[in-house]
């Protein structure tokens, strides 16, 4: 298998005013790869200054998952929590980048939208996805880390602070049915049908104007991220903890974690 293969790519199509971008490493859910991230940045530079771009739609290949999270085998190399907080401050600014497009984005989720990946669909303006997709953060579970406070606070405005500590605390996968009763899906639809509305959706959201939907996304994004606290110290305290370390080599060698608290 060759490298670029195992280590994923995401792709960049733009036609008549709309850009689509695909995380393509379907073998392993997509899960991003540092590489994965990288891209993802040099995407979104290139169209927060291409003006002939009015839609951006994200998309997993495969047709069985968005992305499923960051992918797990590259924690092996962290030995500290100071690893975590890098890490944390990478993940932010690439999401913060995909959030600061002036133009409206549409996540398109088919299947799993996990951990990183439920990051970077609740950046997008608008989620539509196949009724048998799930979302979820389960870390308590899988790898015992966490959150920074700007993911935590996107989750919440659109999710709620109930049904995030769900996720967080009790590692629960909600359903497309929950995602959309709560407005986190704009609608669920057929398999068969999810190109047909996302190009009804992307017409509608182009013959709109530009500006004030670039204007109205940056205003609610700054309501959303206004006075984040601090929140290196507790990044720090769960990525140096034995409980990460543990659940990294759990992943690894396909077991069970065994939670020591420390």
């Amino acid at each position: 298998m060759s490298e670029a293969h195992t280590q994923g790519s995401v792709h960049l199509n733009i036609a008549a005013g709309v850009a689509s971008v695909v995380f393509d490493r379907p073998t392993a859910r997509n899960a991003m790869t540092w590489a994965m991230y990288e891209r993802l940045n040099q995407i979104c530079e290139q169209l927060k200054v291409d003006s002939s771009v009015r839609v951006v739609s994200f998309r997993g290949a495969g047709g069985q998952a968005f992305v499923a999270g960051t992918d797990i085998e590259q924690f092996t190399r962290f030995s500290s929590g100071e690893d975590g907080v890098a890490y944390e401050k990478q993940i932010d600014q690439c999401i913060a980048r995909l959030e600061s497009l002036p133009m409206p984005t549409v996540a398109v989720i088919e299947g799993w939208a996990i951990g990183g990946g439920l990051a970077i669909a609740t950046a997008c303006d608008f989620r539509i996805a196949t009724a048998g997709s799930r979302f979820g953060v389960p870390i308590a579970k899988t790898l015992g880390n966490c959150l920074s406070v700007a993911n935590l606070a996107r989750l919440v405005a659109v999710f709620g602070a109930p049904r995030v500590k769900r996720m967080l605390m009790l590692a629960e996968v909600l359903s497309a049915d929950e995602a959309l009763a709560c407005g986190f899906l704009l609608q669920t639809v057929e398999p068969g049908d999810i190109d047909g509305q996302l190009g009804k959706l992307c017409d509608r959201l182009s013959a709109l104007a530009p500006v004030t939907q670039s204007v109205s996304k940056e205003g609610l994004r700054r309501l959303v991220s206004a006075s984040l606290p601090p929140d290196e110290d507790l990044i720090r305290q769960c990525y140096g903890s034995a409980d990460f370390h543990e659940g990294v080599a759990a992943f690894v060698e396909k077991r069970s974690p065994v939670w020591s608290g420390r």
